[in-house]
C-alpha cells in the first residue's frame, strides 16, 4: 500500500521528531525567556503554578490513549488488517473528545481549591486561561497517535511547530499588551485593575497575575491552531490506506471491541500517569508550601542567601517564596530540554517494537532496544554534562542583561540537573518500549516507588531554610533513579535483550566527560585571556566552548568506535554513511 512506501525507520522517525522538538524548544526559549523578562520572577511563578496544575490534568485526561492508538494501529498494519486500522481511528476520535471535555471541566472545578492550598491565589486567572487547551490537545493527540502508529512522524512534528509558533506570537503579544495597559493605568490613576498602588512595586505586583494569564492564553490558541492543521491534513491527504487495502482486509471487530482494547491497554498507563502526575502536583504544592514554611521559619537566613538577587529584583518580602519558585522554573526549562528531545526515540520506537513483538522478530527487538538506549546516552550525556559546566555562562547569555538576579539562584540547580540529564532522558524511551511489548503495568509500580522517594525528599529538604529551593532537585533525581532502574531491569528481562555496557554506557560516558572538560577548559582559558578585551565576551566564549566541545566529542566518539552500523543505517542515507565510516574502521 502507499503508506508502506512512506514508512519511516525508527531513527528516521525519531530524527524528524527530534528536529521538530529542537525547533519547538527554540521557539519556547523565544517565548519563555523574554516572557520572564517581561513579567519577572513573580509573574513567572504564577505562570508556572498554572502549568503545574494544567500538566497533570492534561496527562491524566489522555494518559495512555495516544500510546494505545499507536500500538494498536502498528500491530494491525503489521498483520495487514487495514480495515481495523481505520476503525481504530474512528473509535479513538470519540474517546479523545470525551476525555478532553472531562479534563477541561475538571481543571475549572479544582482551580480555586488548588490556588488556595498552594498559597498562590493570583495564579487563578492563568489557570482559567489555559484550561480549554486540554480539550483541543486531546483532540489533536488522536490524530498524532494514529499517524505515529502508521510510522509517519511528520504530522506530529509539523503540528508541534505550528502550536509553538502560535504560542510565541500570541502569548508574548497579549502579555505585552496587558503589561502596557496596567502600567498606563498606574501612571494615569495610581491604581491597577481596581487596586490602589502606592508604589511602582505595588503596581507590578497587581499587574503580574494578568500578564501571566495573557501569556498562557497563547498556549490555548496554539492548541487550536495545531488541531486545525491536523484536521485539514487528514481530510486532504488521508492516511495512505487505499481502497484495495480496505477491500482485501475488512475488519471483523466491532466498535465496542476496539474501544475495549484501547481502554484496556490504556488503563495501566492512566493509573501510572495518575500516580505520577498527582505526585508531581503534590510535589509542586509541597515545594511552594514548604518554601513558605522555610521563609516564615527563618526569613533572614533565606534573605541573606539571596541578598543580591532580591535587591536587584526589588522583590517584596511577601513575594520571596513565589520569586524563588519562579527562578526554579527557569532552571527547569533546561532540565527538560534534552529529555524532551530524546522522548522522540521512544515515540518512534514504540510502533516499530510493537510490530516486531507481534511478529516475534527477536533480531528486530534486540536491535531497536539497544539502539534506543545507546543513542539516548550518546545525545544526553554530552549535552547534560555541557549544560552543567556552562550553567552560569548560558544563563548569563539569556538573562544577564534584563534579569541578572535569576542567575545565582538558577545556575546551581541547572548544574545539578545537567549531571543527571542522561538518567532523565532515558526514562521515557524505556517506558515507551515496555509499552511497546505490552507491559504497561511495570511503569506503574516504578512510579509508585519513585513518588514516595520524591515527596519525602522534597518535603524534608525544601522546608529546611538552609536548603530551601536548592533542595528541590534531589527528590526529582532520586525519583528517576528508582524509575529507570526498575523499568530497565524488566524491559531487558522480558524482551530477552542483552545490551553491551561498554557500547551503551561506558564509551558515551568517557566521550561526554572529555566533551565537558574541553568546554569548561576552553571557557576558563578564554576568560583568562580575553574577558577584558572582547566585546560580548560571554556569548562568544560560550558558543566557542560549545563548538570545541562538539568537535572533541565527535572525534572521541569515532576514535573509540562509539557508534554501531545499526545506529547509522537507520538514519536517512544511513547505509552510505555507514559504508564510509566502516571503511575507515570507525564503527563498532
Amino acid at each position: 500500500m502507499a503508506q508502506e512506501k512512506k514508512n519511516q525507520t525508527m531513527l528516521n522517525g525519531a530524527l524528524i521528531l527530534a528536529v521538530s522538538t529542537i525547533i519547538v524548544k527554540l521557539i519556547g526559549a523565544l517565548y519563555k525567556i523574554p516572557l520572564t523578562g517581561l513579567i519577572g520572577g513573580v509573574g513567572r511563578g504564577y505562570f508556572n503554578a498554572a502549568y503545574n496544575i494544567y500538566t497533570p490534568i492534561y496527562a491524566i485526561s489522555m494518559a495512555g490513549l495516544p500510546v494505545a492508538v499507536s500500538r494498536l494501529v502498528s500491530e494491525s498494519v503489521s498483520l495487514n488488517r487495514y480495515g481495523e486500522v481505520r476503525q481504530i481511528y474512528k473509535v479513538s476520535n470519540k474517546i479523545f473528545l470525551i476525555t478532553g471535555a472531562v479534563g477541561t471541566a475538571l481543571m475549572f472545578l479544582i482551580a480555586y481549591p488548588y490556588v488556595r492550598y498552594a498559597s498562590s491565589v493570583n495564579a487563578l486567572p492563568s489557570i482559567l486561561a489555559v484550561a480549554p487547551s486540554i480539550f483541543f490537545c486531546c483532540a489533536m493527540s488522536s490524530y498524532r497517535g494514529y499517524y505515529e502508529g502508521l510510522r509517519n512522524m511528520t504530522p506530529t512534528a509539523v503540528s508541534q511547530i505550528i502550536e509553538a509558533l502560535s504560542k510565541l506570537l500570541l502569548g508574548i503579544g497579549l502579555a505585552s499588551a496587558v503589561m502596557k495597559f496596567g502600567i498606563s493605568q498606574y501612571e494615569k490613576t495610581g491604581s491597577v485593575f481596581g487596586h490602589a498602588a502606592e508604589t511602582a512595586a505595588d503596581a507590578y505586583s497587581y499587574i503580574y497575575p494578568y500578564t501571566a494569564a495573557a501569556a498562557i492564553m497563547g498556549v490555548t490558541i496554539g492548541t487550536v491552531a495545531g488541531l486545525v492543521y491536523l484536521m485539514i491534513l487528514h481530510r486532504v491527504k488521508g492516511d495512505g490506506i487505499t481502497r484495495t487495502d480496505l477491500i482485501n482486509s475488512p475488519s471483523d471487530s466491532t466498535d465496542r471491541d476496539i474501544a475495549k482494547r484501547i481502554i484496556t491497554f490504556a488503563i495501566p498507563m492512566v493509573i501510572g500517569s495518575l500516580i505520577t502526575n498527582i505526585t508531581n502536583l503534590i510535589d509542586t504544592v509541597t515545594i511552594q508550601a514548604r518554601l513558605e514554611d522555610a521563609f516564615l521559619a527563618a526569613p533572614q537566613v533565606i534573605k541573606s542567601m539571596y541578598a543580591n538577587s532580591l535587591n536587584l529584583s526589588g522583590t517584596l518580602d511577601q513575594d520571596i517564596p513565589t520569586y524563588l519558585y519562579g527562578n526554579y522554573g527557569a532552571a527547569l526549562d533546561f532540565r527538560n530540554l534534552i529529555p524532551t528531545i530524546t522522548m522522540s526515540l521512544g515515540i518512534s520506537a514504540l510502533p516499530v517494537l510493537s510490530a516486531a513483538w507481534a511478529l516475534k522478530d527477536k533480531q528486530q527487538i534486540r536491535t531497536n532496544v539497544e539502539s534506543v538506549i545507546r543513542v539516548t546516552m550518546l545525545v544526553a550525556l554530552p549535552a547534560g554534562f555541557g549544560m552543567a559546566v556552562l550553567a552560569t555562562p548560558i544563563l548569563t547569555i539569556l538573562y544577564g542583561s534584563k534579569q541578572p538576579d535569576i542567575i545565582p539562584i538558577a545556575a546551581p540547580i541547572m548544574a545539578v540537573y545537567g549531571y543527571a540529564t542522561a538518567l532523565m532522558a532515558v526514562s521515557t524511551p524505556v517506558t515507551n518500549m515496555l509499552q511497546g511489548i505490552g507491559r504497561t503495568d511495570i511503569p506503574v509500580k516504578a512510579a509508585v516507588a519513585g513518588a514516595v522517594v520524591k515527596i519525602i525528599c522534597n518535603y524534608t529538604l525544601v522546608g529546611n531554610p538552609r536548603f530551601n529551593i536548592q533542595g528541590a532537585p534531589v527528590g526529582s533525581i532520586l525519583c528517576y533513579v528508582v524509575i529507570v532502574s526498575v523499568n530497565l531491569y524488566y524491559l531487558l528481562r522480558i524482551s530477552g535483550v542483552r545490551i553491551s555496557a561498554v557500547s551503551v554506557l561506558i564509551k558515551p560516558l568517557v566521550c561526554a566527560a572529555l566533551c565537558a572538560a574541553s568546554a569548561k577548559g576552553t571557557y576558563v582559558l578564554a576568560d583568562m585571556l580575553l574577558a577584558d578585551r572582547l566585546p560580548h565576551f560571554n556569548l562568544i566564549a560560550t558558543v566557542g566552548s560549545i563548538g570545541v566541545a562538539a568537535i572533541v566529542y565527535l572525534a572521541s566518539l569515532l576514535l573509540l568506535k562509539g557508534l554501531s552500523k545499526d545506529d547509522i543505517s537507520m538514519l536517512p542515507k544511513g547505509e552510505k554513511i555507514a559504508k564510509v565510516l566502516a571503511h575507515y574502521k570507525l564503527l563498532s
